[in-house]
């Protein structure tokens, strides 16, 4: 990952640190943007600037990574209410929607930000898109059982779609064991809250990775400095 990147990413999560205080929980998202905001979370953490802090983890992977750092970490039955979500996303439009998923924990990542008062998105300028589609594909989560229907029933709706392969070639597999489809749309998606209701209405269909209006603030790094998007403004 270019080390410029890496620096983008770093001041995203820097400024979405500045919305943590004493005793939050805090919704923790999956992917290499969050590890930079744990880094510094743990940080602060450990030099006693921010106490009692609570963290809810949306993947074993970010648990594993809060630990290392510190950092207190519940389940959202213990702790169903959160003050703040911070994740990332693989697209970001100027409504503030969102494409997420590429990691695998659409589902958990989307009950979190969903139980949460706040939901603060940090990404690098690179996944802020005009229209949700035309850089990522959309992951589908579906269950295993009919998971070719399933994957006709994604292609009908205009999507050119492939089961989500592990590193190993195996089928993917969820932390709930489901499958992930990833499903592009040549010209992106062009009615995004249409295609989010079809999807929901499809038995077996168990979440898309289209957030829409969940966004409280995204945070954008560019090498000119980090800009926001709020929701119903252009950032």
């Amino acid at each position: 990952m270019p080390a410029e990147t890496d620096a983008l990413k770093r001041a995203a999560a820097a400024h979405a640190l500045e919305n943590v205080r004493d005793g939050m929980v805090l919704g923790l998202g999956t992917g290499s943007t969050i590890r930079f905001f744990l880094d510094l979370l743990g940080e602060r953490v450990r030099a006693g600037e921010v106490n009692g802090v609570v963290g809810v983890p949306t993947s074993r992977r970010t648990a594993k990574i809060a630990r290392g750092h510190g950092i207190q970490v519940s389940r959202l039955r213990a702790q169903p209410r959160l003050d703040l979500t911070v994740d990332g996303a693989d697209e970001v439009d100027p409504r503030g929607d969102l494409i997420k998923g590429l990691g695998g924990a659409l589902l958990r990542e989307k009950i979190v930000a969903q139980a949460s008062d706040r939901f603060i998105v940090i990404v690098d300028e690179s996944k802020v898109v005009e229209r949700l589609g035309t850089r990522s594909p959309l992951p589908v989560e579906v269950t295993r059982f009919g998971s070719s229907r399933h994957q006709a029933f994604v292609a009908g709706l205009g999507a050119e779609v492939t089961l989500r392969r592990a590193a190993d070639g195996s089928r993917f597999v969820t932390s709930n064991g489901n499958y992930i489809l990833d499903a592009r749309f040549p010209e992106g998606i062009d009615d995004p809250a249409a295609l989010d209701g079809a999807l929901r209405a499809r038995a077996g269909v168990v979440e898309n990775g289209m957030f829409l209006g969940m966004t409280t603030r995204a945070l954008i790094a560019a090498p000119g400095g980090v800009r926001t998007i709020d929701p119903g403004g252009t950032g």
